[in-house]
């Protein structure tokens, strides 16, 4: 979770992401609801030298960390080469009690702008999955990119990397060499025109395509798959797949939800499987979108700060909106690549479904925290802070092992490749109907991600009898690969 820039901190602003998004109200014309803007204490650290950005770094930390009592004394900046490992070793405390795995981070101003206001980004457009024997599978594919327009999409398998044919390496060669991080190094910078040849299996059939990053906006909603009506034997249910929360998902949201609600759906089925989170505001446009028969006085969320800064904590209501739908049961499809905005809308409906709101697939991140924005323009630096809590309607958010240790139903599904996303015949989505339908299931298991960030051995043996894929991400990933874990 996030808010924009405090310098510029505006209604509605929070942001939620999964490693580690704002608007200026719930749009429709709707009226924002206030929020307190923090005035950030002046500080005298003005240049951009490594120390400089360090210190300046660590005051914001010291003044709006949800965690001080985590940040040590003492610790000397000169002995980190970089910001990023001094932030690292500030919060190192806080990340072994699981409060805060890398989700306190630097990034750049102009890139993350770029990204929340339309997606931008550079790359394939293509979403990577790894597998626990060491396979590595395109998991989706987005629309007017690169991977498209070869023909690239969901299920097909890469089996080698190369700058050209002749220097193609396998998949398990770069991993037994180099781990993962050969993989993603194998795959070449976020730049346009970087060029890789890929060999290819899986569906699709086996080929061999050459392929360059370009620039590209990414739909939030799929104009393919994101969003339609399943006739799941005479029963009408609405499906859809938000890929991230960013501004332009506002009225791709709308547009579905005025399907649903023009047919009279109430089961609904949101897939945020991918979803690593993004603005907040979009997040609580989803809920109102999913609460037409919440009244103005029950609560979406509490958005809580550390003590001394609690002039700034907020509590937001439902609003209804012309397109909403009263539902009465959902199937939230979430895997540990669901984080942070998604978990919010998800854990937002528990006070009031209960039961009739179900996880399906397996557990989601656990990021019941949120980042706010602090800016150094001159230097081009955002630093994202997590400085506050979401809670539901009954108080409920302390799930940083995941949802699936909260929710009060779930259903165990695969994230099955060979079908297409919204497909009835894919496992995760075939087991959302049933569970709308009333079915029996096997309750997803609460095992936690680790505070590192990797799959404890118990997980790992999970994963590997269920197939699952763990979503490729760098370690230090960019804004778009934050919010979209598996974007390259």
């Amino acid at each position: 979770m996030r808010r924009r820039p405090i310098a510029a901190l505006i209604a509605l602003s929070a942001m939620l992401s999964a490693c580690g998004g704002g608007s200026s109200g719930s749009g429709g014309g709707s009226t924002p609801t206030a929020t307190p803007t923090p005035t950030p204490t002046p500080t005298a650290v003005a240049g951009c030298s490594l120390r400089e950005r360090q210190d300046w770094a660590a005051a914001q930390l010291r003044e709006w960390y949800l965690f001080p009592e985590t940040l040590p004394t003492g610790l000397n900046p000169a002995s980190y080469s970089s910001v990023d490992t001094y932030i690292d070793a500030l919060t190192a405390t806080a990340r072994s009690q699981r409060r805060d795995r890398y989700f306190t981070y630097l990034t750049s101003i102009a890139e993350e702008d770029a990204y929340y206001q339309s997606g931008s980004s550079a790359g394939y457009g293509f979403r990577l999955g790894l597998d626990t024997s060491g396979r590595l599978f395109i998991t989706e594919a987005f629309e007017n990119t690169p991977a498209q327009a070869n023909g690239v999409g969901r299920g097909s398998e890469i089996l080698a990397i190369g700058t050209s044919n002749a220097n193609l390496r396998t998949v398990s060669a770069i991993l037994a060499a180099e781990g993962t991080t050969g993989l993603i190094n194998a795959l070449g910078p976020d730049t346009v025109g970087t060029t890789r040849v890929l060999q290819l299996g899986g569906v699709g059939g086996s080929r061999t395509v050459t392929i360059a990053k370009a620039d590209f906006d990414l739909q939030p909603v799929s104009s393919i798959y994101g969003a339609k009506i399943i006739d799941d034997g005479g029963r009408k249910v609405g499906y859809v797949n938000l890929r991230t929360f960013i501004s332009t998902a506002d009225p791709q949201l709308r547009a579905a939800f005025a399907q649903f609600r023009a047919q009279g759906i109430t089961d609904i089925i949101v897939d945020v499987r991918y979803n690593g989170g993004g603005l907040v505001s979009i997040a609580e446009l989803f809920g109102d979108l999913l609460g037409r028969n919440r009244s103005t006085s029950d609560v979406l969320s509490y958005t809580t700060f550390r003590s001394e800064k609690s002039s700034n904590n907020r509590t937001r209501n439902y609003i209804t909106q012309a397109e909403s739908v009263g539902a009465t049961r959902i199937a939230f499809i979430g895997t540990g690549g669901t984080a942070s905005a998604s978990e919010l809308v998800i854990n937002s409906t528990l006070p009031y479904l209960h039961a009739n709101a179900g996880l399906i697939g397996t557990n989601t991140y656990g990021k019941p925290v949120g980042q706010i924005a602090l800016d150094r323009v001159a230097c081009d630096d955002r630093l994202r802070v997590i400085a506050f809590a979401t809670q539901n309607a009954a108080r409920q958010g302390d799930y940083f092992n995941g949802l699936a240790g909260t929710v009060e139903a779930s259903c165990q599904a695969f994230d099955d490749i060979g079908h297409q996303l919204g497909d009835p015949q894919e496992s995760s989505t075939r087991q959302a109907l049933d569970f709308l339908a009333g079915r029996s299931c096997t309750a997803i298991s609460a095992a936690p991600v680790s505070a590192s960030g990797q799959r404890t051995a118990a997980q790992a043996q999970r994963l590997a009898r269920e197939s699952e894929r763990e979503l490729l991400t760098p370690t230090r990933p960019s804004t778009p690969q934050r919010e979209v874990p598996g974007l390259f």
